[in-house]
């Protein structure tokens, strides 16, 4: 039997759902989820990982959800701070040198979504090379 999945790791769940969505509609190809280094230190996770075969660049994508009934006044791109890029960025590194691709163009990126329960909807921003 799964372990019950907390309302926050549900929201996140959801968000990440609604993110590999709106990215393969506009053409990224999914590479992972949820990316976490299985050596040494756990550095953290990579919530997608995927391909922008236009640009030949790796995208580094962290997913940010809100409920926007009860946080409708904060952008959910707010909580990327400094903290959390250097992590990315620690956990990045480690991705590229165990897939050994060192010479591959990359960049970061934040897709931020609202979620509306009521309406049952949700409106999402992706913020480019952050």
């Amino acid at each position: 039997m799964a372990p019950k999945l907390t309302p926050k790791k549900q929201m996140g769940n959801l968000g990440e759902r609604i993110a590999m969505n709106y990215l393969k509609k506009k053409g990224y190809q999914i590479i992972e989820r949820n990316y976490v280094n299985t050596r040494g230190v756990k550095l953290g996770e990579i919530d997608i990982i995927a391909n922008d075969n236009k640009k030949n660049e790796l995208i580094f994508v962290e997913v940010k959800t809100r409920e926007f009934k009860k946080y409708g006044n904060t952008l959910p791109e707010e909580n990327v701070n400094y903290q959390k890029m250097r992590k990315l960025e620690r956990i990045a590194c480690f991705y590229l040198q165990q897939k050994k691709l060192l010479n591959q163009n990359y960049r970061f990126d934040v897709v931020a979504i609202w979620v509306n329960w009521q309406t049952r909807t949700a409106k999402v921003k992706h913020i480019k090379s952050i």
